[in-house]
């Protein structure tokens, strides 16, 4: 797949860089999508895709994700994310991290970086050796520390203020909820469901997650895989693993009322808004709901406070169900109204820069 003749829905970006140390083994693609609101934040995921088409594929569709979250979340920050090609248990070294901050820094500012799937908050800290751009750093290193704390923080926000639209009120007691991926994210988030009254049942691949699930939440159920959770009688499922969850075989099985999940890029395809909404679904667009964690780390570049951070994520809610009731109200579904909300603040603000200043 050519850059330049990627698919209308990957397309637009302002760049896209290939990085490549052959001593190390790095090669990492860095995508840019847009910087109308101010520089590139996305974090970096390491993930031994199957080929280069799908590396690219990947940051091209992420880094345009995260240009509508940065907006959404009210930063003026622009849009980008980093995947580096590889297995992160058998190829990651000090090495190649530091060779990756060195591309990193060599974009000047217009691309920073955190934490994504397959890089955690010590792999910043070595990041961070090489480049003044990289977020996601220890609280002992001077930042945010792990991001996932308030991206679940925010999807909570978020479940609530879409459980309030379809039932009238945000508390979740009594409600059962459906969690794919017992992760970085969907730790914290057990803790704030089980919290609020609600019930939980679990899925995730590893083994080692059961295992965790069983001995810190043995109140939790577990099912062997996503396709009997989604089938199971639940009231929300909140994908947080791996994107593309919602499609042409998951929604018409799917049982839950709501869909709120940490997940990026849970839509499979264009059009699958349409079929979540014709069955009566109501889906809280990811890239709103999982800003938490962006939140959290664009702190950090003014020095962080993680009470000021927390107070910013809580205005998921506030702004989940504004959408909610603008999507409502214009007979449209969630996902294009935030589409609009966040497309309309880039052009905005972002025209603004054509102002000049001395």
């Amino acid at each position: 797949m050519g850059v330049f003749e990627a698919p209308a829905n990957l397309s637009g970006h302002e760049q896209v860089v290939f990085c490549q140390d052959k001593h190390s083994g790095l090669k990492a693609i860095i995508a840019v999508y847009s910087t109308a609101l101010g520089p590139a934040l996305g974090g970096t995921r390491f993930y031994p895709y199957e080929n280069e088409d799908d590396a690219v594929r990947d940051a091209l569709d992420l880094s345009k994700g995260m240009a509508y979250k940065n907006s959404l979340a009210g930063l003026d920050l622009g849009g980008g994310k980093a995947v580096i090609w590889g297995d992160p248990v058998a190829d990651k070294s000090e090495a190649l991290l530091r060779a990756y901050g060195r591309f990193v820094e060599s974009l000047n500012g217009r691309y920073i970086t955190a934490c994504d799937v397959g890089t955690y908050v010590d792999d910043m800290n070595i990041v961070a050796k090489e480049t003044s751009y990289a977020t996601g750093r220890s609280t002992e290193d001077g930042g945010a520390g792990d991001s996932s704390i308030l991206t679940a923080y925010g999807v909570f926000c978020g479940m609530r203020a879409a459980a309030e639209h379809r039932w009238g009120t945000p508390n979740l007691a009594g409600r059962t909820v459906g969690l794919a991926g017992i992760g970085k994210v969907g730790r914290y988030l057990i803790k704030h469901l089980l919290d609020d009254g609600a019930s939980v049942i679990a899925t995730d691949v590893s083994e080692q997650a059961r295992a965790w699930l069983t001995t810190n939440y043995p109140q939790a159920d577990f099912v062997d895989d996503t396709d009997a959770l989604i089938s199971s009688d639940i009231d929300i499922y909140a994908p947080c693993a791996l994107g593309g969850v919602l499609n042409d075989d998951t929604v018409p099985i799917l049982r839950a009322k709501i869909v709120v999940g940490a997940a990026n890029n849970q839509l499979a395809h264009p059009g699958v808004e349409k079929l979540l909404a014709d069955r009566g679904i109501l889906y809280a667009p990811d890239y709103l709901v999982n800003s938490g964690g962006v939140i959290q780390v664009s702190d950090e570049i003014h020095g962080f406070n993680f009470d000021r951070a927390k107070r910013r994520a809580s205005k998921i809610f506030d702004i989940t169900g504004q959408i909610l009731r603008t999507a409502e109200s214009e007979g449209i579904p969630p996902a294009v109204a935030a589409d609009r909300m966040a497309e309309r603040r880039m052009a905005e603000c972002g025209r603004l820069r054509s102002i000049l200043l001395p």
